[in-house]
């Protein structure tokens, strides 16, 4: 097992969503201490402000930092964010996807998509297509998505028929129920995402990645009401910490990575073997071309 290279992203330039907070806020701590250099994509900028003064004071004000503003709900957003990142840094060398949430209510963004499935798989996959030359430019390239453990719950893959979730969410249930089994299908997204933009670049030197960070103690679906609230409570008990959780992202993004692990899903710094459902080709030809004519690349 190739272990982390002190020192291998100093001076690199990197790109990571869900930075303002959680794996996103420690992940980006323990790269710009290693030498890297930033670009944070956030909705709320100030917010993204105070986190880069804090990355700064923190880790000897050595890193750049950048801050994108960008609605992650939002093509258009997206597409505003990756035209002034390419403009500033022709050349990417790591991008990192860590931005997620889940929704209780089915609720539909101003692209008629669905919230959860916009924000947690047809970002990244937006951003990612977007971001594609400059990080092709770069020579060495990385694309590494945050998925989940609960992937695993998605047993039926990606409901192709249903990806407005219009059934999803009316499974009984409430955050036990549709809107949790809809956040696993778009975890399954991610790495089945993942798997497919590694063939894809085949033959380029941009490699791509997954990982699960395990259950982490983050402010992640704070947003659902005081169920979702007291549910977080209690997982939290038995979690990791946001440096634990992004170990494995951190890991990903300076290790020296076999080959053969292109297209793969880690847990704990290991290759890991996903669900069935997460190792089906067409299944991720599929989603690839589904989600093309969802953002008309």
């Amino acid at each position: 097992m190739n272990d982390v290279v002190s020192g291998a992203v100093k001076g690199k330039y990197v790109v990571i969503t869900g930075a303002t907070s959680g794996i996103g806020l420690a992940a980006a701590l323990e790269l710009a201490a290693r030498g890297a250099n930033l670009g944070i994509i956030a909705r709320n900028e100030a917010k993204a402000a105070e986190v880069a003064t804090q990355i700064r004071q923190e880790t000897g004000g050595c890193a750049t930092i950048d801050v994108f503003a960008a609605d992650m709900a939002s093509q258009s957003s997206i597409r505003k964010a990756a035209a002034a990142i390419a403009a500033a840094h022709p050349q990417i060398d790591l991008l990192l996807n860590n931005a997620g949430a889940l929704f209780e209510e089915r609720i539909l963004t101003e692209d008629g998509v669905e919230m959860t499935w916009a924000v947690n798989h047809l970002a990244p996959f937006l951003l990612t297509n977007l971001l594609l030359d400059q990080l092709k430019a770069s020579g060495h390239g990385r694309v590494i998505t945050t998925a989940s453990h609960g992937h695993k719950m998605a047993k039926r893959g990606i409901c192709f028929d249903d990806l407005g979730a219009e059934r999803a969410y009316r499974f009984p249930g409430k955050l036990l129920g549709g809107p949790t089994l809809r956040y696993a299908e778009t975890k399954l997204a991610n790495i089945l995402f993942t798997a497919e933009l590694a063939r894809r670049l085949a033959g380029t030197q941009v490699s791509a990645y997954c990982f699960d960070p395990g259950l982490v103690a983050t402010n992640f679906n704070q947003n659902n009401g005081r169920l979702a609230r007291m549910t977080m409570a209690v997982m939290k008990r038995f979690a990791r910490t946001p440096e634990k959780g992004a170990e494995t992202l951190v890991w990903l993004a300076e290790a020296t990575l076999e080959p053969h692990w292109n297209g793969g899903y880690f847990v704990d710094r290991k290759p890991a073997l996903p669900s069935v459902q997460a190792q089906d080709t067409d299944a991720a030809k599929r989603l690839w071309e589904e989600s093309a004519a969802q953002i008309r690349v």
